[in-house]
C-alpha cells in the first residue's frame, strides 16, 4: 500500500523536464521552465484552466464536508464542478457561468474570482479554519470527507499521529458509522502509510525537483545548474536528489539554498557539498554539489552516470594513462582538463555524446566508439503529438486551443483523440458528438491553411468482451483511431489479449495506448502477454504507445527496445488533458532514449506528409473481417 499514498488528492501540474539544466547566461542545450509546487493544496492548483478551478471546487466542497456544513451548500459546489467539467467549452469560453445548469449566484461568485485573481478568497477562509494536515487523512482507504469530519469534530483528529493514536485507544469505534472492524482497517492503512518507501516514483520526485529548480533559479550566486542521479537518468523509481551547483560562492548558496526551501533537518553541510531533508511527506533527501563553473561538465558528469558506467569511464580513461575525477581529467603530466560542456567531455575520449538516460554501465560506451548517437531520439526530432483531449471530453482546453500550444511547441500537426462514448466518466463522445467535433476540426483546419494541421481522431475504448466501441461506419470518418483498455482490468491473460487482438487486427485501428495500463507506483495493469501484443503489432502494423504521462511511462523500457527489435512503430504521446501537460513530451523522450530508441522508430517524427501517407494506406494484407472479427 505504501506505494500507493504517492498519490495526490489533487492531480499535479506539469511542467518542463529540464534534464540537461540551465544556465544563467542562456547557454547549454535546456532551459526551464515553470514555477514551484507550493505546500498547500489550494496553492497547488492555482494555475487555472477550467480543470483546476473545478479541483478549487472540490476542495471547497471537502473543506466544507470536514467543517459539517450544510449538505446542499456542499452539493452546489459539487454541481458547480460537474456543471464546468461537462461543458465543451474552455474556461475563457464561459463568459458567465451562471448560464451553466448548477451553478447559481455563490458558487459562480467564486469561479469569477479565481479567473480574475487567481485566488479565493472562501478557500483561505476555509484554510483558516480546518488545519490542511486533516487532507492527508483522504489517502486512507474509506475516509472521504464526511468520515473526517467526524473524527476532527468529535475526537479532535487533525492528523495521521492522532488519527494512530485514537485507533489504539479504540476511541474511533465509539463513533457511528465505525465500529471495531473500521477502526481496525484505519489502523492498518495508517501504519501502512506512515512507512517510508525506499525509492518513490518519478512523477513525485519530478515535482520535488521542480521546487528545487525554482528555488535554485533566484539565487544571484548561482551560474549554472542541473539534475543528477537517478532523476537525471530518467529512472521510474528514485531514492534521493541530486544537483550540481556552480557557483564562485558556496557558503552564501547554502545560506540562499536554505532560506527557500522547506528544509526538515541538514545532515551535512560544508565547502563542496550540502545535504538535507526536505520537509515534504516522505522525507526525501537531497545533495547539493558546489563546483567551480570549469568543473561542472566533469562534475556533472561523475554524479548522472551509475556506479557501473563511471568504473567504465574510468578503465577507459587508465588506459589512456589518465585519470578521471568528479574535477576533472588529470593526464599524465599532472595537467587537469577541464571541459566545456559533457559533449566535450566525451569527445576528449574518441566517444559520441552519451545522452545521461543511457549512462547505466551497460555497453553505451563501446556503442558510442563505434555508432552516431545522433539518429537516437531527441526532442527536435518530434514534430507532433497524437494522443490529446480537450473540453470535448475530459480535457480542460478546447480543440483551437491545445492546436494554438501545439503550434507554439513547433508541431507541424496533432491528433485530437477525445474518450469514445462507452468512457461516460470521461465525457466521451456519442456518435453525433464525434461527427460535430470533425466538422470543428474541419473549420480550423480551413483556419490554418497549409501551415498546421489537425488530424480528426478518437481514443476508442476496447469493451469487457473485445468489441470496439463504434460502428466501422463510424471508424471509417475518422482519420486516426487510437484503441485502449480503460476497464475490466481483473480480467484473464487469456480475455485481455483476446480484447486486444481483436482491435490490432482491425484495419482502422492504428495505434494501442498506454498498452499495459499500468500506473507506476499505483497499480501494475492488466494481465498480458506483451511479447504476442508485439508480434501482432509487428503482423498488423500497428503502432503501440510510449504514454509520456509520469505517472504512466507505458510502455516500459524492456518492452520499447523489443519494439524496435520487432520494427514496430512507437508513437510517443502526452495524453495531454491540459495545455501544461504537452510538456510530458520531453520525459516521454528521454525515457525513449533510455531504451536507445532510434528517430526512425518513431511515428510522431513523420512529417505531416508522410503520416498522412501511413494513415492513408492499407494498414496490412490480408485482413478479413471488421468489428466482428473473433
Amino acid at each position: 500500500m505504501h506505494r500507493e499514498r504517492w498519490m495526490s488528492f489533487v492531480l499535479p501540474i506539469r511542467k518542463a523536464y529540464p534534464f540537461l539544466g540551465w544556465h544563467k547566461s542562456g547557454e547549454g542545450s535546456a532551459s526551464v521552465k515553470g514555477s514551484s509546487e507550493p505546500r498547500s493544496l489550494y496553492e497547488r492548483v492555482r494555475r487555472l484552466n477550467k480543470k483546476e478551478v473545478c479541483r478549487v471546487l472540490e476542495l471547497i466542497a471537502t473543506y466544507m464536508e470536514i467543517k459539517g456544513e450544510n449538505p446542499f451548500k456542499i452539493a452546489a459546489f459539487r454541481k458547480a464542478s460537474a456543471a464546468l467539467e461537462n461543458d465543451h467549452r474552455s474556461l475563457m469560453q464561459i463568459e458567465d457561468p451562471t448560464t451553466l445548469p448548477g451553478i447559481g449566484k455563490g458558487t459562480a461568485n467564486v469561479i469569477k474570482e479565481l479567473i480574475t485573481t487567481g485566488e479565493s478568497t472562501l478557500v483561505k477562509e476555509l484554510q483558516a479554519e480546518i488545519p490542511e494536515s486533516l487532507l492527508t487523512l483522504l489517502k486512507i482507504p474509506g475516509l472521504g470527507g464526511k468520515k473526517i469530519g467526524k473524527l476532527y469534530q468529535q475526537l479532535g483528529i487533525t492528523d495521521l499521529n492522532s488519527l494512530r493514536k485514537a485507533c489504539i485507544e479504540k476511541r474511533v469505534q465509539t463513533l457511528e458509522g465505525f465500529g471495531e472492524k473500521t477502526q481496525e482497517k484505519i489502523l492498518q492503512a495508517v501504519e501502512a502509510y506512515s512507512q517510508k518507501p525506499e525509492r518513490l516514483p518519478i512523477a513525485y520526485m519530478i515535482r520535488l525537483a521542480e521546487t528545487i529548480e525554482n528555488a535554485l533559479r533566484e539565487i544571484p550566486e548561482i551560474e549554472c545548474a542541473s539534475r543528477a542521479g537517478s532523476l537525471r537518468r530518467v529512472n521510474e523509481w528514485i531514492k534521493d536528489l541530486d544537483f550540481v551547483i556552480a557557483t564562485e560562492m558556496p557558503e552564501n548558496t547554502a545560506v540562499e539554498i536554505k532560506k527557500r526551501l522547506d528544509i526538515r533537518e541538514v545532515t551535512g553541510e560544508g565547502s563542496t557539498k550540502m545535504s538535507v531533508i526536505l520537509n515534504d511527506e516522505y522525507g526525501v533527501s537531497v545533495d547539493f554539489r558546489f563546483v567551480t563553473r570549469n568543473a561542472f561538465a566533469t562534475t556533472l558528469h561523475h554524479f548522472t552516470g551509475s556506479k557501473e558506467h563511471n568504473v567504465e569511464m574510468r578503465r577507459l580513461a587508465k588506459e589512456r594513462g589518465e585519470k578521471i575525477s568528479e574535477y576533472g581529467v588529470e593526464r599524465p603530466d599532472g595537467t587537469l582538463l577541464t571541459f566545456p560542456t559533457e559533449e566535450a567531455f566525451f569527445q576528449h575520449f574518441g566517444l559520441a555524446f552519451i545522452p545521461p538516460e543511457m549512462r547505466e554501465g551497460k555497453d553505451e560506451i563501446d556503442v558510442a566508439k563505434v555508432e552516431e548517437t545522433s539518429e537516437w531520439i531527441d526532442l527536435s526530432a518530434v514534430k507532433a503529438d497524437l494522443h490529446m483531449h480537450t473540453t470535448w471530453s475530459d480535457g480542460a482546453y478546447t480543440i483551437e486551443e491545445m492546436a494554438e500550444a501545439a503550434m507554439r511547441k513547433g508541431y507541424d500537426y496533432i491528433v485530437i483523440t477525445d474518450h469514445s462514448q462507452s468512457l461516460v466518466v470521461a465525457g466521451g463522445l456519442s456518435e453525433k458528438h464525434l461527427k460535430e467535433q470533425r466538422e470543428e476540426i474541419e473549420r480550423l483546419n480551413a483556419k490554418y491553411g497549409d501551415s498546421f494541421k489537425i488530424f480528426a481522431g478518437v481514443e476508442m475504448d476496447i469493451l469487457p468482451d473485445g468489441r470496439l466501441d463504434y460502428s466501422d461506419d463510424v471508424l471509417d470518418e475518422l482519420d486516426f483511431v487510437i484503441a485502449a483498455i480503460h476497464s475490466a482490468f481483473s480480467q484473464s491473460e487469456e480475455k485481455i489479449m483476446s480484447r486486444l487482438t481483436q482491435a490490432l487486427r482491425h484495419p482502422r485501428v492504428r495505434l494501442i495506448a498506454h498498452p499495459t495500463g499500468r500506473i507506476i507506483g499505483g497499480r501494475p495493469g492488466y494481465a498480458i502477454n506483451i511479447e504476442k501484443l508485439i508480434d501482432l503489432a509487428s503482423e498488423t502494423n500497428t503502432a503501440l504507445e510510449l504514454n509520456a504521462n509520469p505517472n504512466r511511462l507505458d510502455l516500459a523500457v524492456k518492452w520499447l527496445s523489443r519494439c524496435q527489435e520487432k520494427g514496430v512503430r512507437i508513437a510517443i504521446n502526452t495524453d495531454a488533458h491540459s495545455l501544461e501537460m504537452l510538456e510530458d513530451m520531453a520525459l516521454g523522450v528521454a525515457y525513449a532514449r533510455r531504451a536507445r530508441i532510434r528517430k526512425a522508430s518513431v511515428l510522431n517524427t513523420m512529417t505531416r506528409e508522410e503520416f498522412e501517407a501511413w494513415i492513408s494506406a492499407p494498414k496490412y494484407e490480408g485482413f478479413l473481417g471488421g468489428n466482428d472479427v473473433v
